[in-house]
Parts: structure tokens; sequence; C-alpha cells
């Protein structure tokens, strides 16, 4: 070690007396530096008596510590300069302490007077800095100490340092767990703290020591609400969870009518149900019906501070932060109306462009919500295909969304991406992707087909890997339905040759012994190669070796019996005891002796009892009983320290806990100044959606005009009764009602104008019908609306406060007096203003919709104008009357609709007012004897994705009459049903339209050599052929043109062999095209080929032709 002290020595160089030694940074790590010379040159500067000397020193020793250098034994060098007179000095010395106050504990409690004086400094982050090092010293004797020092900190003048005072209280809390009481006190003068700089860290102290006091923030909650906005970014995380949970326990659930109608209907129909399943009795029918009107009984309403949560949130959408999103996105699905849900989806897929930490954490998220909320990430799709260059995990969750995603329409697309992806180079993702496939083939079973083909060609891959998992998958799915594919297992029963996997070698001697009597001939062949492999194998085989020696011997004893008594006795002496067990186990059972028990009757039931098929569930299924967002979440297992999400309560607490006393003070302030000052907006305008104060971090002088306009607009946003109004002179009172009459008679002379031209007293009042279906629909929505376009008519009323009963009145008046048609447009236009992540919630992109002519103009118009105008004449049911062909479907029967009998066609016309829908002519017969008036729809519940034009209405349909109407459906490419209620003026009747997949096309002409091409580039697993034998009535051309035709709308295309029928046709939305070939062989024999890009289309339609040709 002397060499080393001696380079140590030359390096470090002698100085002249006197003058300190600056020498090289020990930062930068001397490798020989020995113990006793370490930062001597440091201790000099900081005994010096000069400041700049002192500041470089603390400068360089704050450095090594940023890099992570020990500088622990400069603590008693340091701590003497705590009391210097420099004050950036001090700042660095305060530095240091907090992070090594812990370590030395008995040095720093030698300084604890000088931190007790720095308590008192004049400058806020000295006094900070005191308090931080003081409850950083964590010795149980200064419990009294900090205690005090938090208190008096609490009060003062400074936020930075009431801040810190929050920060000390967890620790303090930690440190003596017996404070509780004392603290929750500063904990709640705390709170009350109208400053952004400590709301975040007052709520996490909360969060910390005393969560379950919820009543502690009910009188800060509407505070807390409009602060959000401006606080720093890491306290509006705390801020939201916290406010998530308090939600939770005071607000009803906003889709408890959801619930209801759930139940009463015993559950929705699963989104991948078959299609038997939508047979639905009388009673189902009924049991709806009820739901449907107890939850017409009890509409939901909003909270008023349920909505105001929600709507400070949503502009946090936005932020920079990812931890921030995420918060406001997990808030959102925990307690918004489903149908508000849908505008977290585009901030979430923004965070997809972050760094692949955040990716992972997000998409766990997302896989959570796409279980539950399908239809919101659905537009979003291609965000979730996958990068070469993502990592494997974020690659896996990828997988994992898009399979959550699958349903009927998208399928093709997504089983296409995945075809890509098995020719990946990373293995586990390709496994993973084969896993996916399985998954989709089980969930969907329209393409369960395609996908077993598609699994069985990777059989000859040369991957080993992708062999193995795709057979662990064909497994599982043979197992639903193993009659119909006895020739895979023969295929898999080949490759017992050449796969070494033991998994799939396993999963393969388990189909061959489980369905052995679909391949008689080839499973005893099977076990004699086995047997002769036996003891080189891997246990897990072997074990399913025993199992399908049992089986063959039970089913087929006399080729196996020997060969099962060898491998029994092979594996009556193998290592294993796993096997060893399992082999005499197999003896006693299925080989009777006179010593075995009654089992052994009962062998065949043990081995060859059916077996459920397994079920491919999605592991993110059952984890949203963790709070999204956090840490739980992400292990799938309870963290420490983490708390429960409560359930909603069954009744709501009383609203009126939240409602701040004004202080006496504010409530003398004159009126006049206000009104003077009107143009002048509080910073957040109610227009916007925002209301209350916010206060700048440093001055509290403004809180007294602040908390008088804050509680102004929080009383107006809460709706709760505000005490100014008490206080008004009666002259001033009478000026307000002056001024409200003439801004209203003035608003209803400008509407009546812009009426007078096309209004009529039937159409005001449809409207006024209208009205009130919307506000039964969603009336806190609505609600909102109107408050928006009065609050332009009258800003005044906004500012000035006033009494609830004055609200409901103004609300009433304006239903009654407003039913204009372009202040409601105005509404619609300030609400698309609101904010930019509106512009796509809730529809994807597709097709920019045209506002059609029935929207702008009155239905009495429209029946006016039809004479007139050749474009309704299209429509017109003369020239859409069905012909003989065309197949009508009841709609309503006369005993379910009381005398009113509804049937509806599939007329095949271009559907002249939007060309992606689909024509449907209703006839509508009245066989009562009464009249039946304004039938017309409403209600209409559609999958993501569709649309509805809806017929005009019939305002009288006489006793014993016809009328007919045309409607259009968008059906989206999907045979999923259209449900609606067909109303008349007494009645609503709940009704669905679902149409077989031959009409969600459009004929299209192609020559002979297009049909070609395009066949061409439909192959591989665009097609889907069949053999079938032919009906007898349908052997000639004719007849199979006339059936593929009415089963389909598709056009013939001209073909030179008269042993083919082509056609080819397009669906309605996509444009996706579908080419049908009918080739007829000998004997009645003939081939059905259909190649489309859409499988799930292709699967289905080969379906519905199979079946027109052969009965």
């Amino acid at each position: 070690m002397s060499s080393s002290a001696a380079f140590n020595d030359e390096k470090g160089g002698s100085s002249s007396v006197g003058e300190p030694e600056y020498g090289h940074d020990p930062a930068s790590g001397g490798i020989f530096s020995s113990d006793y010379k370490r930062h001597d040159d440091l201790k000099e500067m900081l005994d010096s008596n000069k400041d700049s000397l002192k500041l470089e020193a603390m400068k360089r020793i704050v450095a090594m510590i940023a890099r992570g250098k020990n500088a622990s034994d400069l603590f008693p060098a340091v701590v003497k300069n705590v009391a210097c007179k420099n004050i950036e000095v001090k700042k660095l010395v305060y530095v240091y302490l907090v992070r090594y106050a812990e370590e030395q504990q008995d040095l720093a409690l030698l300084s604890i007077s000088t931190f007790q004086r720095g308590l008192k400094d004049p400058n806020q982050l000295i006094r900070a800095s005191a308090l931080r090092v003081l409850s950083s010293i964590r010795v149980t004797i200064i419990v009294p100490i900090m205690m005090l020092a938090i208190k008096e900190a609490a009060s003062d003048m400074s936020p930075y340092v009431r801040k810190t005072a929050a920060h000390a209280i967890p620790k303090l809390y930690s440190l003596d767990p017996e404070q509780k009481d004392q603290l929750i006190e500063v904990i709640e003068k705390l709170l009350a703290d109208k400053t952004t700089l400590v709301a975040g860290s007052v709520v996490m102290a909360f969060e910390e020591v005393c969560p379950e006091r919820i009543e502690l923030i009910h009188k800060n909650y509407r505070k807390l609400c409009n602060l959000l906005i401006d606080v720093e970014e890491w306290g509006q995380v705390v801020i939201i969870n916290m406010l998530t949970r308090y939600a939770r326990t005071q607000f009803l659930n906003p889709n408890i009518n959801e619930s209801l109608l759930e139940e009463g209907s015993g559950g929705e129909k699963t989104f991948y149900g078959s299609d038997e399943d939508e047979d639905e009795d009388e009673e189902e029918k009924e049991k709806k019906a009820e739901a449907a009107a107890m939850a017409k009984r009890k509409p939901y309403v909003m909270d008023p501070d349920h909505r105001l949560l929600l709507r400070n949130t949503k502009p946090l959408l936005q932020s920079r932060n990812a931890a921030v999103v995420m918060a406001v996105a997990q808030l959102y699905f925990h307690l918004a109306p489903k149908a508000e849900v849908g505008v977290i989806a585009k901030a979430l897929v923004r965070l997809l462009r972050s760094h692949s930490e955040v990716q992972y954490v997000v998409l766990q998220n997302v896989a959570t919500m796409t279980i539950k909320r399908r239809g919101m990430f659905e537009p979003y799709l291609k965000s979730f295909y996958i990068r070469s260059t993502d990592p494997t995990q974020i690659k896996i969750l990828k997988l994992e969304v898009l399979t959550n995603l699958a349903n009927e329409t998208n399928i093709s697309t997504i089983l296409r991406e995945f075809q890509t992806y098995i020719k990946s180079m990373d293995k586990d993702f390709v496994a993973a992707t084969i896993q996916a496939i399985g998954r989709c083939a089980t969930n969907i079973g329209e393409v369960r087909d395609t996908c077993l083909n598609g699994l069985v060609q990777l059989l000859s891959n040369r991957d080993e890997l992708v062999v193995a998992e795709s057979v662990v998958v064909i497994k599982k799915l043979l197992q639903m339905q193993p009659e119909k594919h006895s020739d895979i297992i023969k295929h898999m029963a080949k490759l017992t040759d050449n796969i070494q996997v033991p998994m799939a070698r396993a999963s393969i001697l388990w189909l061959i012994g489980e369905y052995c009597e679909h391949v008689p001939k080839i499973a005893p062949d099977v076990l004699r190669k086995m047997a002769k492999s036996f003891t080189s194998e891997e246990d897990i085989v072997k074990l399913q070796i025993l199992n399908l020696a049992a089986k063959l011997y039970l089913t087929n004893s006399k080729q196996t019996k020997l060969l099962t008594q060898y491998v029994l006795n092979l594996a009556k002496y193998d290592q294993n005891y796993d096997i060893r067990d399992r082999a005499r186990f197999i003896r006693q059972l299925i080989v009777p002796t006179e010593k075995s028990g009654a089992l052994s009757k009962y062998a065949k039931k043990l081995f060859l009892a059916l077996k459920p098929a397994p079920v491919l569930e999605s592991p993110f299924k059952d984890r949203d009983h963790f709070q999204l967002g956090s840490l739980s979440h992400l292990l799938n297992a309870k963290a420490g320290g983490y708390q429960e999400l409560p359930d909603w309560p069954e009744t709501a607490p009383d609203p009126s806990v939240r409602n701040v006393e004004v202080p006496e003070w504010t409530k003398c302030s004159s009126r006049e100044k206000r009104k003077e000052k009107k143009v002048e907006k509080p910073f957040y305008s109610d227009s916007e959606g925002e209301s209350g104060p916010t206060e700048s971090a440093d001055s509290e002088s403004d809180s007294a005009s602040g908390s008088e306009s804050g509680s102004g607009s929080e009383g107006s946003e809460s709706g709760s009764e505000s005490e100014e109004s008490g206080e008004v002179s009666v002259s001033e009172e009478e000026e307000d009602e002056e001024e409200k009459k003439t801004k209203k008679r003035e608003l209803k002379k400008a509407v009546q104008e812009s009426e007078s031209e096309q209004s009529s007293e039937e159409e005001d009042r449809k409207h006024g019908r209208k009205i009130k279906q919307r506000k039964s629909d969603s009336e806190s929505e609505s609600d909102e609306e109107e408050e928006e376009s009065e609050s332009e008519s009258s800003q005044s009323e906004s500012e000035d406060s006033e009494s609830e009963a004055e609200v409901k009145k103004k609300k009433k008046a304006a239903e009654s007096k407003l039913p204009s048609k372009p202040v409601k447009k105005e509404t619609k236009k300030e609400k698309k203003e609101m904010s930019l992540l509106d512009l796509d919630d809730f529809e994807p992109a597709p097709s920019p919709q045209v506002t059609p002519v029935n929207n702008l103009l009155s239905n009495s118009l429209v029946t006016d104008l039809e004479g007139l105008s050749l474009s309704e004449a299209v429509l017109s049911p003369a020239t859409i009357a069905p012909s003989s062909t065309l197949k009508s479907y009841e709609l309503l029967h006369r005993i379910t609709g009381e005398g009113l009998s509804v049937e509806y066609c599939f007329s095949r016309q271009p559907f002249n007012r939007d060309a992606n829908m689909v024509a449907v002519q209703m006839q509508f017969t009245n066989n009562s004897t009464s009249d039946t008036k304004n039938l017309h729809m409403e209600d209409v519940k559609l999958q993501s994705g569709m649309r509805v034009k809806e017929f005009p209405e019939i305002e009288l349909l006489p006793a014993g009459e016809t009328a007919t109407a045309v409607m259009g459906i968008d059906f989206c490419d999907s045979t999923q049903a259209a449900n609606f209620q067909l109303c008349t003026h007494t009645r609503k009747f709940f009704v669905s339209i679902q149409p077989p997949v031959g009409e969600l096309m459009r004929p299209v002409f192609l020559t002979e050599n297009e049909f070609k091409k395009e066949q061409g580039q439909l192959m591989g697993m665009n097609e889907i052929t069949e053999k079938l034998t032919l009906d007898t009535k349908c052997r000639n051309e004719h007849a199979i043109v006339q059936r593929v035709t009415t089963a389909a709308n598709l056009s013939r295309v001209p073909c030179g062999s008269d042993k083919e029928c082509r056609f080819a046709g397009r669906t309605v939305t996509s444009g996706s095209l579908v080419l049908v070939t009918v080739a007829t062989r000998e004997e009645a024999a003939a081939q059905l080929t259909i190649n489309c890009e859409k499988m799930v289309i292709g699967t289905m339609l080969v379906k519905d032709i199979l079946l027109a040709l052969t009965q």
C-alpha cells in the first residue's frame, strides 16, 4: 500500500504554507487514493474563512453526491458551516445534510439548535431546507421538536414552506404513528390552503396518514377540482387517484340504468354469441320491457359535483406527462358514463408513441379495458399493429389487445396481420401469435375452420418451435369438433417421427389416445413406435405414452395387449417416481386381477370420459378488480400500501356536505361593482367548462375577491343554493328581472324571424317530443347544453348567483320558448369547440356524414315535396315493390303489436340517400279497429360503426289500411342486428332487423378476364372450397343461377364453359370483392368456390349458398 501512498503524494503535490491544497477532483475517483488522505483539500477549503472557497468546496461535494460518490466522511466539516452567513453556502449545506442526516444522526443532533434557528430565517428556501433536514433526522427523541416545527411551517406565509411541511408529515408519521391525531389537524389546515403549490403535497400526506378520513375532503372537493389544472404534474397524479376513490364513495354509478337493463334481459347477448341465441321467447321480451320501464321510472341524474370532476380532468388528457394521462384514463374508466369513456382512447393511443417502458404500462391497462369496453379502441386498431423494432414484451401485449379487439368485421384484417407475424425471427413472439390465432378461432366460430387449416399448414414449417406451438393450439381447437377433423389427427400422427419438442409430442399422443376410435388403424402403430423410444423420452411424453397404452388396451386389446404390458414394464423401473406410480395405478385399473378392487369395472369411464373443450381466455380477464394504473394491476398481485377501489353506494350520500359557507365579509361587497366589471370573465369561463378561481402560488392578497368569485361560480356549477341571493335589496332584484325579460324578448324575436319561413305548428309538436326524449336519455348532458346556450344570451345571470328555483324556472322557459333549430345548431358547435380531444371521440374516421334533408326540413314538408323532387321518386314504394323472389321477414306480429303488424324485405335497390346503406322496405298493416298515429323510430341501439337512416314518420294509418316506408341501414359488413323501438302514439315495441349475409352486397359487372384476374389475387386464406351434391330440382344452369342470386345479391359473370357458373359482387360498406364459382361435375356432384377478402363473410356465404343448392 506504501507505493500507492507515495504515488498519491506525488500526484497531489505539496503547496506553500497557508494556501489551501486544490489537488485533483476527488469525484474523478483516484483509484490509488489512501483513506487517510481522502478529501483533505475539501476539508481545508470548508475550514477557510473565505466564503468563495467554501462555496467552491460545497459545489464540488454536491457534484460528487450527484454522481453517486460517497461523501459521508465530510459530514463534520460540512455541518459546521450550517451557521454560515452566506445564503448560497447555506443552501448547499442543507442539500448535503438532507442527503446524509439519516446516516449520521448523532452528528446531526449536535446541530439541531442551528436547524431550529434556520426555521426562523427570513429566506423561505432556508426555512424549508431546515425543516427538510429536521424531518430527515429519524430519532424519536426529537419528535416533539419536529411536531412543533411542522405546525409552525403549516402557518408560514410562503407556500413553498407550507409544501415542505406537507412533505414532512408522512416522515414524522412513519417515525411515530402515535402522532396521527395531531398530524390530521395539520393536514386539515393545509387542505384548506388555496395555493396550487401545496395541494398535491398535502393530498399525498392525506393518502399516507389518514386515507380513511374521507370527511376531510368534503369541504375542499370543489376547490381541488378547480385547482387541478394548475397543480404540478405529480401532484395532479396524486389528487386524481384520491378523487377517484372519493367519487366512488360519494356518487351513484352513472351506468346504473344499463346494469338494470342487463339484469332484466338476463344479460346481453355475448359479443361472439352464436346465431342460434337470437330467438328469444315472449317472456324474455316482457322482462326487457319491464327493465326498460324500470330504468325510465328512475332516471339517473348525475350529481353536478361528479360532472365537475369529469369536466375538469378531461383537459389533462392532453398533458405531456404520461402518468397524468394514465391517471385521468383510469378515472374516466372507473367513474364516467359508458358513452363518455371513449374520449380516453385517443389519449392512450398517443402514449403508445412514447418510450417502451411507458408503452408497457399503457398496453397493460389497454388490454384490461378492451375486455370490458371493446368498442372504445376499435377505431384505433391499426395503432396496435406490431413493429419489428418493438421489444418482445410490447409485441406480446399488442397481440393481446388485437386478440381482444377481434370480432366478425375485422377478423380478416387481424388474421392477415398474424400471418406476417409468424414469419418473425422472435420465437417467443411467434409462439404467442399462434396462441392468439387459437383464441380468435375459439371466440369467432366463423373463422375456426380457416384458422385450423392455417395452423395445419404451419405444421410443415422448418422451425420446430412453430410446429410445436401449432400442435398445442390445434389440440385445443380439435377438442371442440373432433369428429370433423380425423384427417388432421392422422396428419399429426405422422409428425411424431420429426417433432422433438416434448410438449408437442405429448399433445399429439394425448389427441391420438383421446380420439383413438377416429383413427383405429394408426393409433396402435404410434404406440409401437413410442414403445421403442420410451426410455429416451422426456417425462411429460412418457406419461402420455402410458395414457395412450391404457386407452388403446381398453378399446383395442387384441392388437395392443402385449405392447401395453411392455410399456408398463418399462415404466415400472423408470427413474421418475411419478411415472412408476402412474404405471402401478394403470396396471391395477385396466388389467383386472383377483386383488383389484371395484374401480377396475369403471376403467373405461375413467379413461374415456368426455373431456370439456378448454376455454382459451385472456390473461387480463379478471385484472380490473385492481385499480387501473396501479402497481398491483401491473403485477396482478396486491402490492404493499394498495387501497381497494370502493364499490358504488346504493343510495347517494348527502351532497350538501360539499357546500362551503361564504364568509360574512365577502357577502357585503357591492353588486354594482361586479356589474361594471362584467366584461372580465373569471380565468376559466363557464363556457369552457371549468369554474372557480386559481390563486397564484405566493400571493394571498387576492384571496378575498377570489373566494367571492369562486363561491359564485361554484354555486352555479353545483346547483347548490347560493347564500348571496337573500342579501340583495328589492330594487336590485326588480332591475335584474327587467333585464332578463327584455333579453328573452329579443332572443325570442330573433328566433321567430329565422324560423318564420319553414316552421309549422306540427313541427313544433314533433320537436317538443324530440327534446323530451333526448332529455330522458341523458339529462345531465342536455342540462349542460342548455346552460351553454344561455350563457351567451344572459351573461349577467351567469355572473350574479341566483337561487335554485330561479334556475329551474329559467330552464323551463328556455324549453318552452326556444324550440328553435338555429340555436340548437349553435350549442352543437360550441360543444365541438370545447376541447381538441372531442374531434373524434366516439365515431371512427370513415365516411363524412352529409346532413340528410329530413334533419333540416320538417317531415310534413318532405311529404309535401315528395311529388316534386325526382330523387324521392326513386324511393317511392311503387318503384321498389318487392319481386316474388325477394323474401319477407316478420318484424312485428299482429298479436304482439296489438293489431299492428310489420314485415320487411331487403329491396336490393340502391338506397338513394347513402350508397353505403342497405335499403330495407317495411310494410305496416293496421289490423285493429282503431287508427294508428305517429308511427316512427326511437332509441336506436347499434354496434360500433353501424348507422341508420330512419324512415319518414307515418302520421296516420287508418284501420285495415297498409302503408310502406323505406329505411337505410349501414350494417358495416356484419350480420349483427340493428335494434330499435317502433313507436306509435300510445305504445313502444322493441324490434330488431338482422340481415342474411347475402344482402350485405351489391352486384358488380365483371368480364371473364377481370374475374380470373381478381380471383388470382384472392387465393390462400381468402379462398374457401366446398364439395356438394346438387338437389334434384337444381341440376340445370338456370336453376343454379336462380338459387344463387336468391341467396345472395350478386350478378352473373359471362363464362365460356357451360359447366361453370360465376357470380360477382361487392360488400355494400367496404366495397370488398366477393367472387362465387359453382362448377358442376358428373352425377349431380359440384364444387362451390368463394373468394373474398373478408374471410368471415366468405365463410357465412358458403353456408347460405350450400343450403340453397342442396335443399
